[in-house]
């Protein structure tokens, strides 16, 4: 800045016609604002009085090296950063979602449309859709967050106890404190504790368990350690296709290679050994595959997988030397007659020490879906079994590196797997609520199956869990045509006529992948059920005249 203004001040001088010392009085000051102007590219106004300012051929160049100066170019810029961020995408909260809150901006400002309200049914957002938190949840992390409402007489005992016990393993007993990188110590007992629970006894070590901002955290964090090579030996991830863009998303910003397993739709999106099979023979000509993820229940699809079809799966893992990632943060979502959620962790301990002792296994769990839809809270935990020692060191050290996870997520986590028992006082108020998201999530699953099978030309297969519906649909070629015309895939170019039209905005199939051919979109069940009764008949009412439009 400094040197601006003197670069300035040598110009003013010569506009005056003086040397170094400058003008006398207000006419430097003027020079300075005429120099300044031109330095902006506008015409510099004169003094005030009779005729015009004479501009030399030094104040000019001066006054545009100021200019150049100013308008240095960014040296951060689409072709200098880092080509791997840039590869990234993440369709659930891709354009179309940009162009909805582009609509929603329209509307606030009054202007006219068919609809008079977007409904953003992109995202698996609970209480963005209504959904009204936990009590008990919310008590505890109340406390830990205000400890002065320990001494109120309207918060339930259960839940202080619970509250003290977490604000002791902070420092200082306050939720403000750093935790330890892997995450509050009684809190990862309570974890460990919750898995044997689930899994009938099997034992957990608290000192695998690794609390995260999310599931998500923890997945990215896995995929970090477990990604090595280049060329021909550059590490491959098995996803499932349709996935959830989180992998995609994280296996092109690390560089890795993604490797494509389809799901068989025509047999409710069920897991096929002889297609992991498939891919894998495939990848093995161009990278080395050593990650195989797996979904369940899934997302997007809603799949359940039963014991048999897991048993598959870890034996093909430990056949051909494969680390497993388990996403499982619907294990509470389950919805249909005869499904059941089965561990992937269980399941191994279930096959035997061959297998127990041996296949590496990564499972993640989550505050941000099941039945308490705590989003915002960022919870989340891994578990991690068979990790080489000095790996797990270098785990932490990874991990070390963002601190520590956010300590309320880690508060709402411990309500997740450390909630009411029998005999405590908030336990029928909690069974109660988490009874009522659950059976109310059901009940939509089975209202949007059975509504999307009534549209012509559109299927649905059955929603077991999660929550969200994936239909396939059917796109005419006329359709097909014009979304080519747009530089558009054919399902993006029906969800946003969809979202132009009606306001709902969905996410087309394309951003999860699918196979060549066929079209979907994705649309979480969470809106209450009149509210979701409106928006499907809405969504028939378009679909039937889009398929008159384009016929």
């Amino acid at each position: 800045m400094h040197r601006f203004v003197l670069v300035a001040r040598q110009a003013a001088a010569r506009l005056c016609g003086r040397g170094p010392g400058g003008c006398r009085g207000g006419r430097t000051d003027m020079a300075l604002r005429c120099a300044a102007s031109l330095a902006a590219g506008r015409q510099p106004r004169g003094p005030r009085r009779e005729g015009t300012v004479r501009w030399s051929s030094a104040a000019k160049a001066s006054a545009v090296k100021i200019k150049e100066k100013a308008s240095r170019e960014k040296i951060l810029t689409l072709e200098s950063m880092n080509p791997q961020v840039k590869a990234v995408e993440y369709a659930v909260r891709g354009p179309i979602v940009l162009k909805a809150g582009e609509i929603e901006k329209e509307l606030r400002k009054g202007i006219k449309k068919p609809f008079t309200e977007v409904i953003k049914a992109n995202i698996g957002d609970a209480h963005a859709m209504g959904q009204r938190p936990i009590t008990f949840l919310r008590q505890v992390v109340a406390l830990c967050t205000y400890p002065n409402l320990l001494d109120s007489p309207s918060f339930p005992e259960d839940a202080k106890k619970r509250a003290r016990r977490i604000l002791q393993g902070c420092g200082g007993n306050s939720l403000g404190s750093y935790t330890a990188s892997q995450g509050i110590n009684c809190i990862r007992e309570d974890v460990a504790s919750y898995i044997e629970r689930r899994d009938g006894g099997v034992p957990a070590d608290p000192d695998n368990i690794y609390l995260t901002t999310g599931a998500s955290d923890g997945i990215s964090a896995i995929l970090k350690i477990l990604i090595s090579g280049g060329g021909k030996s550059r590490t491959g991830v098995m996803i499932p296709i349709p996935q959830y863009p989180l992998y995609s998303a994280a296996i092109s910003e690390l560089d890795a290679i993604q490797v494509n397993y389809y799901l068989d739709e025509e047999n409710c999106w069920a897991l096929n050994v002889n297609e992991l099979r498939r891919a894998l023979s495939e990848a093995k000509a161009y990278c080395n595959p050593k990650v195989l993820c797996i979904i369940n229940p899934g997302n997007p699809t809603g799949q359940v997988q039963n014991r048999k079809c897991i048993e598959d799966v870890i034996h093909f893992a430990w056949e051909e030397k494969l680390f497993l990632l388990a996403d499982e943060v619907y294990q509470d979502n389950v919805y249909s007659e005869g499904c059941q959620f089965h561990s992937f962790k269980k399941i191994l301990y279930e096959m035997g020490p061959e297998y127990y002792n041996n296949v590496e296994l990564a499972s993640f769990h989550s505050t941000s879906k099941g039945y308490m839809g705590e989003c915002g809270y960022r919870g989340g935990y891994m578990e991690v079994i068979n990790l080489h020692p000095e790996i797990k060191g270098q785990l932490v050290k990874l991990l070390s590196v963002r601190l520590c996870p956010p300590v309320s997520g880690q508060a709402a986590m411990d309500i997740v797997v450390n909630p009411p028992v029998p005999g405590e006082e908030s336990y029928a108020q909690f069974i109660k609520e988490k009874e009522s998201v659950l059976n109310n999530l059901a009940k939509k699953a089975k209202l949007t199956e059975d509504m999307f099978n009534k549209i012509p030309g559109v299927h649905c297969n059955p929603l077991q869990g999660a929550m969200y519906a994936f239909p396939r649909i059917f796109i005419p070629s006329k359709a097909i045509e014009e979304a080519k015309a747009h530089k558009m895939a054919p399902d993006m170019f029906y969800c946003m006529k969809l979202l132009e039209e009606t306001g709902i905005c969905v996410v087309p199939g394309s951003g999860f992948g699918q196979r060549e051919g066929t079209y979907h979109f994705r649309m979480t069940i969470l809106p209450p059920v009149e509210k979701l009764k409106i928006l499907l008949e809405k969504v028939k009412d378009f679909h039937i005249k889009f398929l008159e439009k384009y016929a």
